[in-house]
């Protein structure tokens, strides 16, 4: 499915978790909403690539253990294979959207919090958690 539109309206309107908006046969588009002090969740993708760029808020980012902070208009590119996190450290919501190359989640997943989130196994088949 394609997606042409205002990304950055997209994901200052989304409250959830996370919601893919369009997937193709080697990427992803996906917004999502992280409350304050909440995080992504320590993670690596074995063989995907994964951009991050954030659209509202404050937040660490940590890249095989090396915290940096970003804001609005930062971009994180994250090569396959590489242990990263995104934490809340801001007031309000922290909102971005991301590219994952290839997929990384089923077409039309919604997951309103992150909870939700790490307990659909099903939908992280390309995605290996170690926090």
């Amino acid at each position: 499915m394609a997606f042409i539109g205002d990304i950055v309206a997209r994901a200052r309107a989304n409250s959830m978790f996370r919601e893919v908006v369009a997937t193709g046969p080697h990427s992803q588009v996906v917004v999502m909403s992280i409350p304050p002090s909440g995080e992504i969740g320590e993670e690596t993708h074995d063989t995907i690539d994964q951009v991050l760029v954030i659209v509202d808020g404050e937040a660490d980012t940590i890249i095989e253990g090396v915290a940096a902070p970003v804001t609005a208009g930062s971009l994180i590119q994250v090569p396959a294979g590489t242990r990263h996190n995104v934490v809340n450290r801001g007031g309000g919501d922290l909102r971005l959207y991301t590219v994952y190359a290839p997929p990384a989640h089923a077409p039309g997943t919604v997951h309103q919090t992150r909870q939700e989130a790490e307990a659909d196994e099903a939908d992280r088949p390309a995605a290996v958690a170690v926090g």
